[in-house]
């Protein structure tokens, strides 16, 4: 059987193959769109479950300026060593103020990322904290660094690996792609 188009003329073979292609590009959307619709609808009920909405859950997250006030109190420590305890963290930095907490980060696993931050009652023993930058702990230099804010929708895009931030608008069908978005 040989294909046409609208016009009763006969497709050729590439033209062929783009209309499939574009077929399954079609296909394989709709099943995106209906996997969407399906964990939307999941969300929904476990929400109704809980007995929460989309608004509450908001409220319950902190808002930015009380982030800002609770970063200004923390610090970040990295070169952190692996075996190293939150108790021995916290013991180096008490002699900068009352620390209200302090957290390593783990992978999945439950391993150590080698960082952690440090939470201080007040915003000058954090000041001070800064001073303990190059120290050592457990035979490691520590990097303490003031702990940045994280504004919400400002994550970092990835970028392939030596194109620099050019890359995305140097390719026509990528920035279709961003343009969508």
């Amino acid at each position: 059987m040989i294909e046409v188009d609208e016009e009763m003329t006969p497709l050729k073979k590439e033209d062929r193959l783009a209309s499939s292609k574009k077929e399954n590009f079609e296909k394989r959307l709709r099943k995106l769109d209906e996997k969407v619709y399906f964990l939307r609808e999941k969300a929904a009920k476990v929400e109704k479950a809980i007995g929460t909405t989309k608004e509450d859950s908001h409220d319950a997250f902190v808002n930015l300026d009380e982030k800002e006030e609770i970063d200004c109190h923390s610090i970040f420590v990295g070169n952190v060593d692996y075996v190293c305890s939150p108790e021995e963290v916290q013991q180096h930095f008490q002699s900068c103020g009352t620390i209200n907490r302090v957290k390593i980060l783990a992978n999945s696993l439950g391993q150590p990322k080698g960082y952690a931050y440090v939470e201080f009652v007040e915003v000058d023993a954090a000041q001070n904290a800064l001073l303990l930058n190059e120290t050592e702990l457990h035979g490691r230099p520590l990097r303490v660094l003031p702990k940045r804010i994280n504004i919400p929708g400002m994550k970092q895009s990835w970028v392939p690996f030596g194109y620099g931030s050019n890359y995305m608008t140097s390719v026509p069908s990528l920035q279709k792609v961003v343009l969508r978005k």
